[in-house]
Order: C-alpha cells, then sequence, then structure tokens
C-alpha cells in the first residue's frame, strides 16, 4: 500500500524523498543547520524544488556547507560563485552566504554550538501541529518571527519570519506534516 503523503510533495520522486527523509526531521548538527540556513536564504522568492534540484551543485560550490570555509571568501570567491552556473546567481543571495556564515560563526562562538542557540526559539521542543489541510499551515508564528528579528541582529540576510517558517519546517523545529500523512506523528 502507497504511503499517505503531504500533498505539496506529490510533484516527483526528489521531492517525495526530500519529503520522506529529511523535511520535519529534527537537526542537531550545526553543519546541517548552515545548510539548510543558506538554502532557505537561496530560495526567496523561488520554488524549494529548485533549490533542491541545484543542491549538489550548492554542496560542491560552497565547500560542503562549511560556514567557517565560506566565511572566509572574499571578491575573487564571489565572482567565481556569479559564474557558476549550478546554483543561483544572484548576487545579493551569495553575498549573504558569506555574512551569514560569518554570522553563524559568531553564535557558534557566543553559545557553543548554533545548535544551543537555535533550539532556544522553541524551548528546545519539536512544536508538534495536528493540521487537517495546507491551508491551515501558517507562513509564519511568532517563534518564527522572534527568531527572524534575533537572525537580523546578529547580522544575518534573507532570514524574513516566512523564511524562517520554512526554515523550522525544514529541520524539524515543527512538525507541520498533516494528520494524514505519514509522517505526522514521528
Amino acid at each position: 500500500m502507497e504511503k499517505k503523503r503531504c500533498p505539496w510533495c506529490e510533484v516527483d520522486d526528489l521531492y517525495r524523498a526530500y519529503h520522506d527523509e529529511e523535511w520535519g526531521v529534527p537537526v542537531y548538527e550545526d553543519r546541517k543547520w548552515f545548510e539548510f540556513l543558506m538554502l532557505e536564504g537561496a530560495q526567496a522568492g523561488l520554488s524549494w524544488h529548485t533549490v533542491l534540484r541545484k543542491r549538489e551543485n550548492y554542496r560542491i560550490a560552497f565547500n560542503d556547507f562549511d560556514p567557517i570555509k565560506i566565511a572566509q571568501y572574499g571578491d575573487d570567491k564571489i565572482q567565481q560563485l556569479l559564474a557558476n552556473t549550478g546554483i543561483i546567481r544572484n548576487k545579493l543571495k551569495i553575498q549573504s552566504a558569506v555574512k551569514n556564515a560569518r554570522a553563524f560563526v559568531k553564535i557558534q562562538e557566543d553559545f557553543g554550538s548554533f545548535n544551543d542557540y537555535i533550539w532556544g526559539f522553541t524551548d528546545h521542543q519539536v512544536i508538534q501541529n495536528d493540521w487537517s489541510t495546507m491551508t491551515q499551515v501558517p507562513v509564519q508564528t511568532k517563534e518564527a518571527e522572534a527568531m527572524s528579528k534575533d537572525l537580523k541582529k546578529r547580522g544575518f540576510n534573507f532570514v524574513g519570519p516566512t523564511i524562517c517558517y520554512a526554515f523550522m519546517q525544514a529541520t524539524g523545529m515543527v512538525n507541520d506534516h498533516l494528520k494524514e500523512c505519514w509522517k505526522s506523528k514521528i
């Protein structure tokens, strides 16, 4: 019998695999946090599907999402990235990835890890929702607004409350799988 999934992922095998294996699974490792933060910023104004298709190219172009290495990128590396057809070649988004890497490293220094910092926005708990339809799922919440405000204060870009909520969903800080989905109570 076919697994019942959230309807948004029934586009293709890539999206179904992302839904089944990653979306909503709690993250606890700093490099994974940075990967999702960077990809969510790249996604702004585009579809997540577009970003997923380019994810491996991002992994190669951006040193496997290593924030310490990315924080050291200079103008030459940014120009090289702008010429890379495998990623989204938006100058502001690429510059933001570098700026965000620097802010990310600073949070690691201040809090011991980004993981300890970011889970504070949900009191170190997964927010378990119980939605029946996609129209019930919010695009932002008070937690996402607080996260956005604090990240911006710490120097991050492309971290508005809608992006922060999508980030929270992707990284398992919130479980927004619909009730009928096999992953709703995992």
